[in-house]
């Protein structure tokens, strides 16, 4: 017994010493990178010839230093705004007016840097939501109810009425491309719309479009809107896909057709949008076709996007000031967002009386001669049964809390 207990304390003693070595050679190795990293910083002229044998000796240190701030260097590079000067960005929108003409089936990707014009930040360029995260910035939380389609959301409405544009696919969530007058069966919404709320409860799943942005109480995994369904009584949720979720609902989201879309398009135009999560979506690139049978793909951002090297065409410049040359080219008006023709009005459900204080978010006024779907309006309008926090909150990506020391 004496033995075996005398073995355990042997073996325990060999952990901790093993342990601790281990602990010493990381302290070890961490300060080996300090001295490197501190050397290299100093011109070569002013090194001492200890540090110039320092580095002699840390040559593996040396070169993964110098690995890391390659990597550095290529993601400011990428993280850059870029924009096209003047004469090259009217040569690059002829040539995407010349592919737009020719195209049989046109289809349109587009992220949050439509919507900038907006006053709606992105989520990665310079003052975007996801970068402020990163630098340890705090990111308020935003109404976006003021904010009306921009020009470029009127330019694609137009080409879709004038038979150009087949489907637009949105990572947006602003509700801006329903509310310039894009059909529903024209649109993508892949991660929902902050002004719709839906009962899972009825089958089938029964939607309430509101005037106000219904994801005040809603994050990550938490969709639940503190609503009822005037049908049902079940729990109205939010349609937003947080990241780390997969969207099931067939509207607004309407995979179906934005799948179909991909398939069908011989050109692709992708308008502010990083695609760095558009590009994870394989249906929407028909990767599996050789190269010279997929669709044509023209870009327009400011930043550096992981598709820019499958791309004919990538046009350096605002979204609105290339949709602006590119209607030129094609000599067609673009008609001013009119509030009076929002869609949204003749859409949206009017609250029960019970509900008009359940959310506090200001409410899309209602042009003069509108009825006010904001609160109870007498007789009940009933909700939509379709076939099948947003913004300020759910950060959970970018909030992630540094693990204590």
């Amino acid at each position: 017994m004496a033995e075996e207990a005398d073995g355990g304390v042997s073996s325990r003693a060999e952990r901790k010493a093993l342990e601790k070595a281990k602990i010493l050679q990381r302290e070890n190795e961490r300060e080996i990178f300090r001295l490197v990293g501190r050397v290299l910083k100093k011109p070569e002229s002013e090194r001492s010839e200890e540090e110039a044998a320092a580095l002699l000796l840390h040559r593996d240190t040396v070169e993964e230093l110098c690995r890391r701030q390659v990597r550095r260097n290529v993601l400011k590079r990428k993280q850059e705004e870029v924009c096209d000067d003047a004469d090259e960005l009217k040569r690059k929108v002829r040539e995407l007016a010349a592919a737009v003409k020719q195209a049989k089936h046109f289809v349109v990707y587009t992220g949050a840097g439509i919507s900038t014009a907006a006053s709606i930040p992105d989520y990665r360029g310079p003052n975007g939501v996801w970068t402020q995260l990163q630098k340890g910035r705090t990111v308020s939380s935003s109404d976006l109810s003021k904010a009306e389609p921009t020009f470029t959301h009127m330019c694609i409405r137009t080409l879709y009425k004038e038979m150009m544009v087949k489907h637009v696919v949105s990572q947006n969530c602003d509700g801006l491309h329903l509310r310039s007058g894009l059909p529903r069966h024209a649109l993508s919404e892949l991660h929902g719309n902050m002004f719709i709320e839906v009962c899972t409860s009825c089958s089938p799943v029964r939607e309430y479009v509101r005037l106000f942005d219904v994801t005040e109480r809603t994050s990550l995994h938490r969709h639940g809107t503190d609503r009822r369904c005037s049908h049902c009584g079940g729990e109205l949720r939010d349609t937003i896909v947080h990241f780390g979720e997969r969207g099931t609902l067939e509207q607004p989201l309407n995979w179906k057709g934005a799948t179909e879309a991909a398939k069908k398009a011989d050109v692709i135009l992708c308008l502010g949008s990083s695609l760095k999560v558009l590009k994870k979506y394989a249906c929407l690139w028909c990767m599996n076709r050789p190269a010279s049978k997929r669709p044509k793909l023209y870009i327009v951002n400011l930043q550096w996007t992981p598709k820019d090297d499958l791309a004919v065409l990538k046009i350096n410049g605002k979204c609105d000031d290339v949709m602006s040359l590119l209607m030129e080219e094609l000599n067609i008006q673009v008609p001013v967002y009119d509030r009076a023709k929002d869609p949204i009005f003749s859409l949206a459900t009017p609250l029960r009386l019970e509900e008009v204080n359940s959310h506090t978010r200001d409410v899309i006024a209602p042009p003069a001669g509108h009825e006010d779907c904001s609160g109870d309006t007498g007789d009940q309008a009933e909700a939509t049964a379709v076939q099948g926090g947003w913004f300020g909150r759910g950060y959970g990506k970018g909030r992630k809390k540094k693990k204590a020391a």
